[in-house]
């Protein structure tokens, strides 16, 4: 068995998280739903959302990692009338189930810039939930289940100081809101797409469109290379207009 990690107190802890690495799996979603007891559904601590950008023949898949940032500007406290805190040893931003109602909490999340509180269901009385930090799990000497379940290892978490020192200073991927409160988390970005073996893309298009003996796919390349806005999911979306559209923007809809 490791040897508890002792976890200094009264300092701001926060994440990394390394685009670059992340394959969207879902483990540490999976993990936290099973260290917090869970049902399956849209009660989640931990999202990972998923978009696209650039079009064919030029495509990247992004991946985020989205639980609470646990902000040192947190805007989710104000409008939750004591339902949120910010803890001190650790820099936590906790639910207070003594003053917790989804009234106050849905104005909370409605305040996060990243939509950190998430909701059982659609009813006006529904249960709300948010990352701990694994606050008891850094009680115990042990990391956020998270990071200990990543396979790609694309986290790390620790003193934020520390989180900056390592892994630099960036707490703003593209297409996320500007970091006006002050996340708690360190960002590595994707790489930019190289091609690997160069090729003439007006050539590769001319050639897909063609079907000799029959009609052609397009002849105008220009309706596979341009997308109409809101065809697709092209950004992250924070705030889904309901449970149903929480659970596709989250990836899956077993977890």
């Amino acid at each position: 068995m490791s040897t508890p990690t002792q976890f200094k107190t009264g300092v701001q802890y926060g994440f990394f998280f390394d685009q670059t690495r992340c394959d969207g799996c879902n483990t540490c979603q999976v993990a936290c739903k099973a260290w917090n007891n869970l049902d399956p559904g849209p009660g989640k601590m931990l999202r990972i959302l998923q978009w696209e950008k650039g079009t064919f023949p030029n495509v990247r898949q992004r991946t985020l990692f989205a639980p609470c940032y646990h902000c040192a500007n947190p805007v989710c406290i104000p409008p939750a009338n004591g339902a949120l805190i910010k803890e001190s040893k650790y820099g936590a931003v906790l639910i207070d189930p003594a003053k917790a109602n989804s009234t106050d909490l849905k104005a909370a999340w409605e305040a996060c810039p990243y939509g950190a509180i998430a909701f059982t269901s659609d009813a006006p009385d529904s249960t709300a939930v948010k990352c701990t930090m694994c606050v008891d799990r850094l009680e115990q000497g042990m990391y956020p289940v998270c990071v200990m379940a990543c396979t790609t290892r694309c986290l790390d978490f620790g003193p934020l100081d520390q989180m900056v020192s390592k892994h630099g200073s960036n707490m703003q991927l593209p297409d996320m809101p500007a970091p006006d409160s002050k996340p708690a988390i360190v960002f590595k970005p994707a790489n930019l797409r190289k091609a690997i073996v160069p090729y003439d893309t007006a050539q590769a298009l001319t050639l897909l469109g063609a079907r000799p003996g029959m009609p052609p796919v397009y002849t105008d390349p220009s309706v596979v290379t341009s997308v109409a806005a809101g065809t697709t999911k092209d950004h992250p979306v924070f705030h889904a207009k309901s449970s149903e559209e929480f659970m596709v923007d989250t990836t899956d809809d077993t977890s």
